[in-house]
């Protein structure tokens, strides 16, 4: 399997080299991060992109102006929204005869949620697709695969969603797409199930740690989230090279959650303050000063990061089912200290996030050569969305997230 896919990523290179029509670099550029393969060809597509955004660009599709768009955005490259006046009437508005193209509206509302603070254009061009997308969906005039896909949109958009999940999806949409290119779906079976068996030795490795860890510290009163916990740090850092970070960060999140039930729904206020002062001194001796529960608890984490160390120096809804002693969450923050209802309250926090994405958008184009940092941070902001949309808790209440971890590690891509 290992020796096919080297094979293949040659062929893939050399296609990239072949490829000098831009319409064809966009769309190969395009599949190849659909399928979830782009972490093996970044400085192939970087050489794509450069090209793309340096060269003369003359089409009326609204399917290629948009996806131009998108992809130079999500790359760091500066477009500016004037590229789709060309789309427009002389009121400034859309015209009505790009309503009838469904790929290039689905295009266009894709490329749309890469804006940034002051682009009220970007804003209109956003309801207005999302307006018609939704009106052909709820006609079912649209055929599959492109149905399915203006869903997911509606649902959520490109730019904010887990690439992985994507990929579990486009690998069973792209061989309907017309022009498709078989190398590329080979290529992208091969390299999920492989990866998908360094994922699962890993959840092995760090299923045995937590179990070592949990027997030991004898806090009957904290979840077991360790799957979850690697899921999370699996959404920020999925790639073959990232084997270190990625459990580092599972093994993080899951010391937290001893963290956060700790704090939340056990210990009383004094206890806390005395955990606080010991984790401030983060030192062995400080363990007098702790409940003796607590103890095993302080030892491990202690360990836990003095073997972080060597390692790197060597290479629901918004309440979760109230328990006792949990702290408010942001919802009901705002509720009280603004004496509103629920609705105005979540009205207000999912503002405050559209205006976040836009920042987190906005430092794409700024920070040039953070763009790779900046790209964690945006796996991070897509893994919330993944956890908590709808007014969910999928970390707390984890068979909201079965199906997906089923689909990431369980289920192989059928060969």
């Amino acid at each position: 399997m290992q020796e096919r896919a080297e094979k293949l990523r040659g062929q893939i290179r050399t296609l990239f080299g072949t490829c000098h029509d831009m319409s064809a670099r966009m769309n190969l550029v395009d599949s190849v991060q659909h399928l979830g393969i782009d972490h093996l060809f970044q400085e192939e597509i970087e050489d794509a992109l450069t090209s793309i955004h340096g060269s003369e660009f003359r089409s009326s599709s609204l399917y290629e102006v948009a996806l131009r768009f998108r992809l130079l955005r999500e790359h760091g490259f500066w477009v500016s929204p004037d590229a789709f006046n060309k789309f427009k009437g002389d009121d400034g508005k859309f015209r009505n005869d790009i309503a009838n193209d469904p790929k290039g509206l689905l295009s266009l509302y894709n490329a749309a949620h890469l804006l940034i603070h002051g682009e009220p254009e970007l804003e209109e061009a956003i309801s207005f697709a999302r307006k018609h997308l939704e009106l052909m969906s709820q006609d079912s005039v649209l055929n599959p695969p492109l149905a399915e896909q203006v869903k997911r949109a509606l649902s959520l958009p490109l730019p904010r969603t887990f690439k992985r999940v994507e990929t579990i999806c486009y690998m069973s949409e792209y061989e309907r797409e017309a022009g498709n290119i078989p190398i590329l779906l080979e290529l992208a079976k091969l390299d999920f199930n492989l990866l998908q068996h360094i994922h699962l030795e890993e959840l092995k490795a760090i299923s045995e740690w937590w179990k070592d860890l949990y027997g030991y510290m004898e806090l009957r009163y904290i979840r077991d989230r360790t799957i979850e916990a690697y899921a999370w740090s699996y959404m920020m850092f999925y790639e073959e090279d990232f084997a270190f970070t990625r459990m580092f960060v599972a093994k993080i999140i899951a010391l937290d959650t001893v963290m956060d039930d700790t704090y939340d729904a056990h210990a009383t206020i004094e206890e806390c303050r005395q955990l606080n002062t010991a984790i401030q001194r983060w030192d062995k001796s400080a363990i007098s000063i702790l409940p003796e529960y607590l103890k095993k608890f302080y030892i491990k984490l202690l360990i836990n990061f003095e073997e972080f160390e060597h390692q790197v120096s060597d290479n629901e809804k918004y309440k979760r089912g109230k328990n006792k002693g949990d702290v408010a969450s942001s919802v009901e923050c705002y509720m009280n200290e603004n004496r509103v209802t629920s609705e105005v309250a979540f009205a207000k926090i999912d503002s405050l996030v559209e205006d976040e994405w836009r920042t987190t958008n906005q430092t794409r184009l700024e920070h040039g050569t953070l763009l790779p940092m900046v790209q964690r941070v945006v796996n991070f902001t897509v893994s919330m969305v993944l956890f908590y949309d709808d007014r969910n808790d999928a970390y707390t209440f984890a068979a909201l997230l079965r199906e997906i971890i089923e689909s990431l590690f369980v289920r192989p891509a059928p060969i």
